[in-house]
């Protein structure tokens, strides 16, 4: 079992920064991939970008292409979430899920481990 825990929203103004982390714990060692979604109320968990252990460079959706940066940290075990430029539209629930042994996938139903989420507000 993964454990996931982020860390790190709160309100901003539009325009403004925020950083997400995730730490990952218990038995990541098949962890290949991990992702940000986020879900605002009333819609569907909307896939953010992704990272795997491996490979250098991270998959962005094009809604936040430009605007924020997945790294990570592999000796902590976590993901982090730069968000740059927030728009009130950025406002959800960030979720950071892992997935074993496979590549990143868009799809939420793909991945095995799920954090609790955190709220980001953006206020205009």
């Amino acid at each position: 079992q993964v454990h996931l825990v982020e860390s790190g929203g709160g309100l901003v103004q539009a325009g403004g920064s925020l950083r997400l982390s995730c730490a990952a714990s218990g038995r990541t060692a098949n962890t290949s991939a991990m992702a940000w979604f986020r879900q605002a109320p009333g819609k569907e968990r909307d896939f953010v970008g992704a990272i795997t252990w491996s490979a250098p460079n991270p998959y962005y959706a094009e809604t936040v292409q430009g605007r924020f940066t997945i790294s990570r940290d592999n000796s902590k075990n976590t993901v982090y979430l730069q968000m740059n430029s927030l728009k009130p539209e950025d406002t959800a629930v960030y979720y950071c899920a892992a997935r074993d042994g496979r590549a990143w996938s868009k799809r939420p139903y793909e991945y095995d481990y799920w954090g609790q989420g955190t709220q980001v507000t953006v206020s205009s």
